[in-house]
């Protein structure tokens, strides 16, 4: 089967699971708990088929100056997404300590301040060789890099924090998790293989798509089976978790006020009141004696 026809059939395989997910997500509203998923979802059904239409209308001849429109509306997307990713890591954060809302609140500051840090260490190892609109691939693709780093270390978060956070791998949030890890793994795979071996480009955009569209798959399945209710947690008080809750809870106040109230005398008055009263006692017991 030629590459080109293989790779368009895919193409449309995908868009069809992009708006199978997304009915269903919409359908039993999940946007309401995940409202940056399922913005994530929507600008993709929307998208997908216009970047289709236009990467067909500009390889045509006749179409050929529509590759500026193409080039531009593709670009925007990629950072759109890439935005969005970071909204949707911070979600599932929220979601896996909903249960410790000290570790909830506390966690979300430096989980922020780890997003920020990666965006910049990602935006400044750019070279930024190119000048002009070819410098927006570089942006995109430094964005994406640093997204794809948190959604791994969300995932690893997860997978060795499910027993301690009382969360199951059933649960939708750890589905999304998991999609999003495959993708990012999938694209330093696919960026470490290309570097070494140029000629197997085919072979590797065919492993590269098979694996979105089994993302995609794991989304659906996550989307459309129920969910197992989460149950409130019950906390020994000596559990090592709920003590971090309780100072992350209190990192989060200013403490009590103490009213400092100034004294009615003078300090050594009251010391020379106390001094007579030592030696009053002392006199009255040796003329007793």
């Amino acid at each position: 089967m030629p590459l080109n026809f293989t790779m368009s059939l895919m193409s449309v395989a995908e868009f069809a699971l992009w708006a199978v997910l997304g009915y269903i997500f919409w359908r039993k509203n999940l946007q309401r708990r995940f409202p940056a998923m399922g913005a994530y979802l929507a600008l993709h059904v929307v998208s997908m088929p216009v970047l289709l239409a236009l990467l067909y209308a500009q390889s045509q001849p006749a179409w050929a100056n529509l590759f500026p429109v193409y080039f531009f509306t593709y670009w925007a997307v990629y950072i759109a997404s890439a935005v969005l990713l970071f909204f949707i890591c911070t979600e599932v954060f929220r979601f896996a300590l909903s249960g410790f809302s000290g570790l909830m609140k506390f966690g979300v500051v430096v989980f922020r301040w780890a997003v920020l840090a990666s965006v910049i260490v990602s935006l400044s190892t750019l070279s930024f060789s190119q000048r002009g609109i070819l410098i927006i691939p570089d942006i995109a693709f430094g964005l994406m890099r640093s997204v794809s780093v948190v959604e791994l270390c969300l995932l690893a978060f997860l997978c060795l924090s499910l027993n301690a956070l009382r969360l199951s791998v059933r649960d939708l949030a750890f589905g999304i998790a998991l999609g999003f890890g495959m993708m990012s793994a999938n694209d330093f795979i696919l960026a470490s293989l290309t570097a070494r071996y140029a000629s197997f480009t085919a072979p590797l955009q065919i492993f590269y798509e098979s694996m979105v569209l089994a993302s995609l798959g794991v989304w659906m399945a996550y989307s459309a089976l129920p969910e197992p209710v989460r149950k409130p947690m019950l906390m020994p008080v000596n559990s090592t978790i709920y003590r971090w809750n309780e100072i992350a809870s209190a990192l989060g106040h200013t403490g009590t006020q103490v009213a400092v109230q100034p004294a009615n005398g003078f300090f050594l008055t009251d010391v020379e009141k106390v001094v007579e009263k030592v030696l009053t006692r002392n006199l009255r017991g040796r003329e007793s004696a």
